[in-house]
């Protein structure tokens, strides 16, 4: 697919990966092309389960809870999300969204790619806070390698009936 046509993708259909302790990941955008100005992303996180380290970038971020519950940790501070709860989080502000609740929480990312190249791309806080939910980097860093070190890598699976609500 070129990224100057236009489709239409199901989320059943799409790229899938178990992050193991971090949740499923299906990429919305084409395999073979990514989308130039806005990357755009489904996750799903059982409880206590972080969608990445705790972490600033150069550019937006936007999150949209589409079912269950999630945790948001910004700037330092902590606030629960429900169904509908959208999170903005502006450019060079530290944020991490956690899995809650008692089951899976589905979450549409959505962020800016105009300052994703390189080494200004964003960076990697330490947070006391994100910790207590396993979402921090145990260093400062701007490399992602470094502040993912202890987790798995990320395994392509087929999508599963029941990962996203009816």
């Amino acid at each position: 697919m070129a990224e100057d046509t236009w489709f239409v993708r199901n989320a059943a259909e799409v790229r899938w990966f178990d992050r193991g302790p971090r949740g499923k990941a299906g990429y919305l955008e084409p395999e073979d092309a990514g989308f130039p100005q806005v990357g755009i992303n489904l996750f799903v996180l059982g409880p206590g389960e972080p969608m990445a380290m705790y972490h600033w970038e150069a550019d937006q971020e936007d999150y949209l809870v589409l079912s269950g519950e999630a945790l948001a940790i910004v700037d330092g501070e902590e606030r629960a999300l429900r169904r509908w709860d959208l999170v903005h989080t502006p450019a060079g502000v530290p944020h991490v969204i956690v899995g809650a609740g008692s089951g899976p929480a589905v979450v549409l990312a959505i962020g800016a790619r105009e300052h994703q190249a390189g080494e200004g791309w964003g960076g990697y806080p330490v947070s006391d806070l994100a910790m207590k939910h396993d979402a921090s980097s145990l260093e400062e860093t701007n490399d992602a390698d470094v502040a993912y070190a202890r987790f798995p890598g990320r395994q392509a699976v087929e999508f599963e009936e029941g990962w996203l609500p009816s």
